[in-house]
């Protein structure tokens, strides 16, 4: 079984998420420091990003590291944080000020995200996700609220 399969099933553990959820800020500096070579999931084949948000009470810049799903131009990340039951605060900093950086294989660009509200479009872009990382739906399962999806827009 390949690394990248055994990530993705151990993202379906509740203790697995527990221990990401609380490694992210360490993964995100990893992440960074090698330019996208090597993380917590991206350097086993799933799709990684750095998401630069402005922070909606400091201003200040925010960088976390997202599974995506999409190319080129336009892009979706899925704010589950783990399945725990509050939002993750990427995902109100881009519902504030929806212009963020995104950062794919060392290459940098602007994006303007929005919320995916329609629900064909939530079902489609949650079928990508789900194939990508099936974990996601035991987040969506075990989360008390309706995980928000965004789709990055490259500016």
């Amino acid at each position: 079984m390949a690394y990248r399969d055994v990530m993705r099933s151990l993202g379906r553990r509740r203790w697995f998420a527990w221990a990401a959820a609380r490694l992210a800020p360490l993964d995100t500096r990893v992440f960074k420091a090698t330019r996208g070579r090597f993380g917590l999931l991206g350097s086993y084949g799933l799709p990684q990003l750095l998401l630069t948000t402005t922070g909606r009470k400091s201003g200040q810049p925010r960088t976390v590291t997202l599974l995506h799903g999409g190319e080129g131009d336009q892009l979706v990340v899925v704010a589950s944080n783990f399945g725990q039951e509050h939002h993750p605060g990427w995902a109100f900093n881009l519902v504030a000020e929806p212009a963020a950086t995104v950062e794919v294989k060392g290459r940098s660009w602007p994006v303007t995200a929005s919320l995916i509200e329609d629900d064909g479009e939530r079902d489609a872009v949650w079928a990508t996700m789900r194939a990508i990382y099936p974990a996601y739906d035991d987040y969506r399962e075990r989360a008390p609220r309706e995980i928000m999806l965004f789709a990055l827009q490259r500016r």
